[in-house]
């Protein structure tokens, strides 16, 4: 592209039939004023906002889900930049087109101002090999990049673009926002559905709202499919029923994706739902999971995860009902695997909950990684030959079960962490009476230590 400023023309067309392009195309923003929804970035004096009224642009790259206006806002960054601007589809472009954008900017004659603003549609589309192609002009300076993607671009996009960029996150339009849309595209005789008449109630246009699920693109197809496939009236105007709606929407479809973002949020949000003990977010968590196609062995081996580091002794049959929920699942698979999973996920959630045990093997994990590991007291190792023993190797070893209530009063710990406390039980179900059996040991350990126990036995 030659022009050093690029405008985006949108398509006028007076005639119902003559209209080719779709509404949610023709609708795009052209200015800031134009476009509805992301206050949290485009708000009067937020960041981004003030990057594109000033013209200071650098690198950004735009995430969220599908028709939350990240294409818009490209567009609208389109007609406000004084730099040249070239726009590419990850989907159908390559590293041939990528090295011409680069070429074209550092042709002064193609170029005068010496810098190229490059949108990439799809971004995550782009190989290791594209993407690390746009990283010595985004670096100098001379290709400012914007970047968009549905996915997330902490897993998707190269780190190094990554650092070299501004991201900010599109959030999906909220209901108003869709209707203030809706509204806007019906009033709009130039690009809209102005000049039809269209008879609409505010439920109707809510329910749409409703149905588009943060997706104004979505909407307006919905709105303009039932407007343009409904008779007219002998008034002439367009009577859009509910039926009719419901029958133009598209099915409501999730946005899980196993393989990306989503698909971490949503396991996340299933494991803390079943912490934090609420058994109807977390089967809706797992009903989101299992409808996107998530890998069942996966659910399994997380709500056994889950059971163990959440429930652990307050409850420690509910590990057992992991384990046995996450085989029978394999075995019997989907549909029916959903109701063993269920019935597992509802276990973990309404169970009492001690993550004590967690705690335990991390903090011994931690003093052995600091090197507080120390020497295993000779009584507790083993002397398999008789070299062994003369060494000490089990000498002075108390049987436990010699003693009275099996508790001989011996140390077990190394030196170097003895005393240390690693599993300290709290007063939650089972784990309240483990409470009351440790404090037990440790009086009958205190007062075999205050003075010499009888021995009811022989030591081994």
């Amino acid at each position: 592209m030659s022009a050093s400023r690029f405008t985006m023309t949108l398509p006028v067309d007076a005639g119902r039939a003559g209209r080719r392009e779709p509404l949610a195309y023709r609708m795009m923003p052209v200015t800031l004023d134009d476009f509805i929804g992301q206050r949290h970035i485009l708000a009067e004096g937020k960041m981004l906002w003030r990057m594109i009224t000033a013209d200071r642009l650098s690198s950004l790259i735009l995430f969220g889900p599908p028709g939350t206006g990240k294409t818009s806002l490209a567009h609208v960054i389109a007609n406000t930049t004084r730099s040249n601007y070239r726009q590419l589809n990850a989907v159908t472009s390559g590293l041939a087109d990528i090295r011409q954008v680069i070429s074209d900017t550092e042709n002064p004659i193609l170029t005068p101002g010496g810098r190229t603003l490059l949108f990439i549609d799809e971004i995550h589309r782009f190989n290791k090999a594209q993407q690390d192609a746009l990283l010595p002009s985004v670096e100098s300076g001379r290709l400012i990049l914007i970047g968009a993607t549905t996915e997330n671009p902490f897993f998707q996009v190269n780190k190094a673009l990554i650092s070299r960029s501004t991201v900010f996150q599109l959030h999906p339009l909220t209901r108003e926002d869709i209707v203030e849309v809706m509204e806007r595209a019906l009033g709009d005789r130039q690009r809209g559905l102005g000049e039809m008449d269209i008879k609409i109630d505010p439920a109707a246009m809510k329910m749409i709202a409703s149905l588009a699920d943060g997706d104004a693109r979505v909407a307006l197809n919905g709105l303009e499919l039932a407007a343009m496939t409904t008779p007219v009236n002998e008034d002439g105007s367009i009577s859009l029923t509910r039926e009719t709606i419901l029958d133009s929407m598209q099915k409501k479809t999730s946005r899980f994706d196993a393989s990306g973002e989503e698909h971490y949020d949503t396991v996340s949000a299933l494991i803390k739902s079943m912490r934090g003990s609420d058994p109807d977010a977390a089967i809706f968590y797992l009903a989101r999971a299992l409808a996107g196609g998530e890998d069942i062995s996966f659910i399994g081996r997380r709500i056994t995860i889950c059971a163990a580091e959440d429930v652990g002794l307050a409850n420690p049959q509910v590990l057992s009902i992991a384990l046995d929920a996450w085989q029978a699942a394999l075995m019997t698979g989907m549909p029916e695997a959903r109701i063993v999973l269920a019935e597992a996920v509802i276990a973990v959630a309404t169970s009492p909950k001690s993550n004590r045990a967690y705690l335990a093997i991390n903090k011994a994990m931690d003093d052995i990684g600091k090197g507080q590991g120390g020497t295993i007291p000779l009584h507790l190792r083993n002397a398999p030959v008789e070299g062994m023993k003369e060494l000490g190797y089990g000498e002075g070893y108390l049987y436990d079960h010699d003693y009275p209530q099996g508790i001989s009063g011996q140390t077990f710990l190394p030196e170097d962490v003895e005393g240390t406390e690693y599993y300290q039980p709290s007063e939650q179900g089972y784990e309240s009476k483990i409470t009351e059996w440790m404090k037990k040991v440790k009086d009958i350990r205190q007062n075999l230590n205050n003075k010499k126990p009888a021995r009811t036995g022989k030591e081994i």
